[in-house]
């Protein structure tokens, strides 16, 4: 893994635009449907708004009817950390990037085979990088 990336608000502020910021340094969520990615399917790998670290792969992307790009698996699980996420009176599993600690989305046990998982994430945490 790569060596942590830290910024403070302001350095944050001045590279991502306000959406990105909003979802990826303060864990907010876009509106399902809205999203630059959730009906995307260019081929290619989708990599952190923040620190550009490699997240997932177009082949594992999948429409789960959601709203939002739905991931089976991580195209490297140590690039992603899980914690728990007690907000909106849920318990669910958030999913941050292991290199700069940006909210990326959450992630459900309601997905496709071969892992069962929904990897769920905001478009505005993503950046896409053509293959």
């Amino acid at each position: 893994m790569t060596d942590k990336v830290s910024k403070t608000d302001e350095q944050w502020r001045a590279m991502l635009d306000p959406m990105e910021f909003q979802v990826a340094r303060q864990a907010a969520t876009e509106r399902a449907f809205t999203g630059k990615f959730w009906d995307h399917h260019e081929h290619g790998i989708y990599t952190c708004v923040c620190c550009n670290t490699p997240l997932f792969a177009s082949d594992a992307k999948f429409d789960s009817g959601c709203g939002w790009p739905s991931y089976f698996t991580a195209l490297d699980p140590a690039n992603v950390i899980e914690k728990a996420d007690r907000t909106h009176g849920m318990l669910r599993t958030e999913i941050i990037c292991a290199v700069c600690d940006a909210h990326l989305g959450h992630v459900f046990p309601d997905g496709p085979p071969p892992t069962g998982l929904r990897y769920c994430i905001n478009s505005a945490s993503l950046r896409f990088d053509p293959q």
